[in-house]
């Protein structure tokens, strides 16, 4: 074999072995490459994955939270709508049982009324048209204790007799005019009244009667208003 086969083999074999070596070289890096790379993926996505999963769950709270919150609210104002119902359901029964109670109370008046038994008596004078006593019954109080008649206009005096007298002579109480309220002795009053147009003119005699009220005791239709004495 010559020098320049031998040389020639030499130089095959050291490129060979540089190529093999370059392949492997290559391949390490290519495989550490890939490692790092997995790493990257694996440590990283579940970072990217922890956070998505927190971010889920804040917004989960947050909505729940939220929901909670309508659901408080809409708890109290059903509350509080349920407490205005019951309260206007409580008020139409307290104003039904008062239309009741007032509608008993007519009721029982204009029973009492059509009860009322009259009987003519002597007139006492020229202007008295006539005069009948009757079966009245006392009207009614809320006074209690001694009675001293207090005459003064809006006393709760005042106003019962208003009511007497209307059970006496079928005026009504609030359009009648009182033309004179007076003294008729002991626990005894007398008042001259009229309608509106005049044309039922009255003198009323009372008696207090002790936690019962006034009680109508005699009802004089008169021809003309008397002068106040």
């Amino acid at each position: 074999m010559n020098d320049f086969d031998k040389h020639s083999r030499v130089d095959k074999f050291e490129k060979r072995r540089k190529n093999t070596k370059s392949i492997s070289v290559l391949m390490i890096a290519g495989s550490l490459l890939v490692v790092v790379l997995l790493g990257m993926w694996i440590f990283g996505g579940g970072d990217d994955q922890a956070s998505e999963e927190k971010q889920t769950t804040e917004e989960n709270k947050s909505t729940n939270e939220s929901n909670n919150s309508d659901t408080e609210e809409s708890n109290e104002e059903q509350a509080e709508t349920d407490e205005n119902n019951s309260s206007n359901s409580d008020e139409q029964a307290n104003e039904a049982n008062e239309e009741e109670s007032d509608a008993e109370t007519d009721e029982e008046e204009n029973q009492s009324a059509e009860d009322i038994e009259t009987e003519q008596v002597e007139p006492s004078g020229d202007n008295v048209k006539e005069a009948y006593t009757g079966n009245w019954e006392p009207v009614g109080t809320d006074q209690e204790g001694p009675h001293t008649t207090n005459y003064d206009s809006g006393s709760q005096d005042r106003q019962e007799i208003a009511r007497a007298v209307e059970l006496a002579t079928g005026l009504n109480a609030s359009t009648m005019t009182t033309h004179w309220v007076g003294n008729g002795g002991d626990q005894k009053v007398e008042t001259t009244v009229y309608n509106e147009d005049q044309s039922e003119i009255y003198r009323v005699y009372l008696s207090w009667v002790d936690n019962e009220g006034w009680q109508p005791t005699k009802v004089e239709a008169l021809n003309n208003l008397p002068p106040i004495n």
